[in-house]
């Protein structure tokens, strides 16, 4: 019977989801939509965006997300628009809150790391973002 504890006890360790307090240093930065996996189980790959989105969260885990254009130039265009938000931990999970003056709507990041990170919203669609790498133009000139 002390077997089985312990294995049950094991099991409950290591089944554990990670602690979302770890996604918060990653979510900062420039994202583009790798795939989504919508509720019905069906996944759209994204090969090309023409638009990235662009999450800055500051000390008090308030912030904003906007849509950005990428040029030839190395630039951004963007809108005056954007998503405010604010980031709560709420049993066990990273909620994201959104404000817009036209909508309010709550999104459950998944996993943030250095490379990706994936959000599913309340149609239970899963986003997976990679981060952004701008293209390198003057490395095909070079060739």
């Amino acid at each position: 019977m002390k077997k089985y504890a312990i294995l049950l006890l094991a099991l409950t360790i290591f089944s554990c989801s990670p602690n979302p307090e770890t996604f918060i240093p990653h979510i900062n930065g420039y994202w583009e939509i790798d795939e989504v996996t919508l509720h019905d189980g069906s996944i759209k790959d994204y090969n090309y965006n023409d638009t990235i989105d662009y999450f800055e969260i500051n000390d008090s885990l308030t912030g904003f997300r906007k849509k950005m254009k990428p040029n030839f130039l190395g630039t951004y265009e963007t809108s005056k628009d954007a998503e405010t938000m604010q980031l709560i931990i709420e049993n066990d999970s990273l909620n994201v809150y959104y404000k817009t003056p036209f909508a309010t709507w709550k999104e459950t990041i998944l996993l943030a790391s250095t490379s990706q990170l994936k959000i599913i919203n309340q149609n239970k669609d899963v986003y997976l973002y990679k981060r952004y790498q701008p293209l390198d133009l003057e490395g095909i000139n070079k060739n």
